[in-house]
């Protein structure tokens, strides 16, 4: 595991200098987070670099994950894709066990923190307890909330409201609030396997062991398997495309325990690619941060083609490896893609297929928009900037009320 001095190389010595400054403030402060799931997606893939980082700089911090049955699952997973904007009803069976399992995790966690970081809706209702025991409590969204269904907007904001403040990853999210709303934009880590420098022959080996030919050109989308990434969507674009230019499809991603959709979603996927060898889907297993990695860097062109996204940490993980991305423009893509500067925004099936078409004709081209990317995210994304950000966060709440807070 990296130490925060081996991140000075990348940012620079005054950022880490600035990190232990803030972290000197911090050393009583003790801050749990709380989350659904220790494996698959962007949540657990942060606070899993994140928690060691803050604890060597000084901050008690933990990390804990709630219970719920599959069921549960089921319900939250409906949340999520009614926050989204699809059009979901619940029933009372479902809203009640939803309350019960928040209940009974309020009742059999040991929620410890002076700092409560909640994450996400699946534990959003643990604030319940709050009145009982006190400690400053976050409320952290990390999915798209641009569009959400009202009747679970209306439904969650009586649980967000009982915290102190409540925290997003793109300003299209803010939403009508009686408590203080906070940016913070996700983060990749540098250092991780995930994102570090590999060797051509690692790389290499991953595409023998896939079969993919490395001599023709690559064409990537990293995601879990779910509608709101539309698989289906980007197989349309690679066909459209394939007419023209000899090339692959790679759709590869895990899955995460707390959503139940995924097993459902790949084997549609599958039936609709059945047959053409010239599309790989590849359901990898949780650990897998070297065979992503070893993906993306083969790639041509890299796609993050979402119908609804929080963030889409792939699209940076891309970037920074200097690949040329082309991603919707929705929830928090827009932050790291300048269309034509840093990567290639779309709207369409139709624009997607024109943009890749483009940037697999020009490679020059794609190498520079590659290259621009690599340097906002290094500016911008990176997990040190993230840290900075909430030590900022927690010291905002332990001087509450101050105008000035002097370090």
């Amino acid at each position: 595991m990296p130490t925060i001095y081996d991140y000075e190389p990348i940012v620079g010595k005054d950022v880490i200098n600035e990190l232990e400054l803030l972290a000197s403030k911090l050393t009583n402060v003790s801050v749990q987070h709380i989350n659904s799931t220790s494996v698959g997606g962007g949540v657990a893939e942060i606070l899993m670099r994140m928690v060691p980082l803050l604890k060597e700089l000084g901050i008690n911090t933990s990390w804990d994950v709630i219970k719920g049955g599959e069921k549960f699952f089921e319900v939250t997973k409906k949340m999520h894709n009614a926050l989204h904007g699809q059009k979901v009803s619940f029933s009372q069976d479902e809203i009640d066990l939803f309350i019960q399992t928040n209940e009974m995790n309020s009742r059999e966690m040991d929620l410890r923190g002076d700092i409560m970081f909640i994450h996400d809706p699946q534990p959003i209702g643990l604030v319940s307890k709050r009145e009982l025991i006190g400690h400053k409590w976050i409320w952290r969204c990390h999915i798209d909330f641009s569009h959400p269904d009202p009747f679970t907007w209306d439904f969650l904001k009586k649980y967000i409201e009982k915290y102190d403040v409540s925290v997003f990853s793109a300003p299209a999210f803010a939403r009508d609030l009686k408590i203080p709303q906070v940016l913070i934009s996700p983060s990749i880590d540098p250092l991780s396997d995930k994102n570090k420098d590999l060797p051509k022959e690692v790389i290499d080996s991953v595409l023998d062991r896939f079969k993919i030919d490395k001599n023709r050109p690559i064409v990537t989308q990293i995601s879990r398997f779910d509608y709101l990434k539309d698989p289906k969507g980007v197989i349309q674009v690679f066909q459209k495309v394939r007419k023209y230019i000899d090339c692959q499809l790679v759709l590869a991603g895990g899955g995460a325990t707390d959503d139940p959709e995924g097993a459902k979603v790949f084997a549609e996927v599958q039936e609709i690619a059945a047959n053409d060898p010239d599309i790989f889907l590849l359901l990898l297993p949780p650990g897998s941060d070297i065979e992503i990695n070893a993906l993306q860097r083969a790639s041509s062109v890299v796609l993050q083609k979402s119908l609804r996204e929080g963030f889409g940490l792939t699209v940076a993980e891309a970037l920074w490896k200097s690949k040329p991305v082309i991603a919707s423009a929705v929830g928090g893509i827009p932050l790291q893609i300048a269309n034509k500067y840093s990567g290639l925004l779309t709207h369409t099936i139709e624009g997607t297929a024109f943009a890749l078409k483009q940037l697999l004709q020009n490679p020059a081209y794609g190498l520079k928009l590659g290259a621009n990317g690599k340097e906002h995210i290094r500016k911008n994304f990176l997990i040190t900037r993230h840290l900075r950000d909430y030590m900022l966060l927690f010291l905002s709440l332990e001087h509450k009320g101050d105008d000035v807070v002097f370090l």
